[in-house]
């Protein structure tokens, strides 16, 4: 029922996507802002406990309801499914700042792009060359398909075929944001953060995307210039500090042609500095470039072909991988 239940949200959240101000982000910030305050006692260990209790708690509860429903009807675990990933997908939350400043730039309209990067990145645009605007572009909409899209796929098929449901979705949007949550102090408001938190959610974020960012660079190299984006890969991706990172930057650099990676943009913008809002805290800082043109208009035509693309392989693999149950 994977591929039937990955359909459905993915065609549900583009007629009816969330708000980016939603209820579902301001649970996230309350619950995880609770555990902090209530399982965090300064030891070293606590950190542990608390990444524990935020990140696996709410996923095998989830899990747990599944199997429950799933017991009963299989037809409600298949919508149970649709509903978790509809709140865990989350395309159209970064998409139409993508369209919007494409649109913009279109036009001629370069301030309003700015102002909208600057909205939906939360740092400082108004004095990037246009090429560097272009390049965060492309970088923040490509690590945002991954995080939002292919690493749920990853995870929500491989507990689904083991019979979990979207127990797999839930804990990887959980690592995710728990890591985003946790470094946001230190990084927007210059507050001390807990160091333990910071370092544990971080290290065990980057361990659960490992394998879906590597499989993310494959695909984007199977759909785009294959041997480009592998060689890209593998001379370019180590210019990222974040290793999982690196491999999907570089892999899409090569496959569509263009040069990515530099230096971050300037720091966050005062609304940044007022509240956590969904967005990573951390910009994809590069020391150095890849090979390619440097990001022009038509690389944005190109990243949204290589992003559809990947989406149709991963749905096809999903597609066999349902059918092979089914036979199975």
């Amino acid at each position: 029922m994977s591929f039937f239940a990955v359909l459905l949200a993915l065609v549900i959240e583009q007629f009816k996507p969330l708000p980016r101000d939603n209820w579902v982000h301001h649970l996230l910030v309350s619950w995880v802002g609770w555990t902090g305050r209530n399982f965090d006692a300064g030891r070293a260990h606590h950190a542990w406990v608390v990444w524990g209790v935020s990140v696996l708690a709410p996923g095998v509860l989830l899990g747990a309801v599944y199997l429950t429903i799933a017991h009963w009807s299989l037809l409600l675990a298949l919508l149970f499914d649709v509903g978790v990933l509809y709140l865990t997908l989350g395309f159209r939350q970064f998409s139409h700042y993508y369209t919007d400043i494409r649109d913009a730039l279109d036009r001629g309209d370069e301030a309003e792009a700015r102002r909208l990067l600057a909205e939906w990145r939360h740092l400082d645009a108004s004095e990037l060359p246009r090429t560097e605007l272009l390049r965060h572009v492309i970088e923040h909409a490509l690590l945002a398909a991954h995080r939002h899209v292919f690493g749920v796929f990853f995870w929500f098929v491989l507990f689904s075929t083991l019979g979990l449901g979207p127990l797999g979705a839930v804990l990887y949007r959980m690592a995710e944001f728990a890591a985003r949550y946790w470094t946001f102090p230190s990084k927007a408001l210059g507050v001390p953060a807990n160091q333990g938190l910071m370092a544990v959610s971080q290290q065990m974020f980057a361990w659960i995307d490992h394998v879906p960012a590597r499989l993310t660079a494959f695909g984007f190299a199977v759909v785009g210039n294959f041997e480009e984006a592998i060689n890209a890969w593998r001379r370019d991706a180590a210019l990222w500090k974040h290793a999982n990172e690196g491999v999907i930057l570089a892999s899409a650099a090569g496959a569509v042609g263009v040069q990515l990676g530099g230096h971050a943009a300037p720091g966050v913008t005062p609304d940044r500095s007022r509240s956590f809002n969904g967005g990573p805290t951390d910009d994809a800082a590069a020391d150095g470039s890849t090979g390619g043109d440097p990001p022009q208009m038509a690389h944005l035509r190109s990243v949204v072909g290589l992003v559809w693309r990947s989406v149709v392989l991963w749905m096809l693999l999903v597609a066999l991988l349902t059918l092979a149950n089914l036979v199975g």
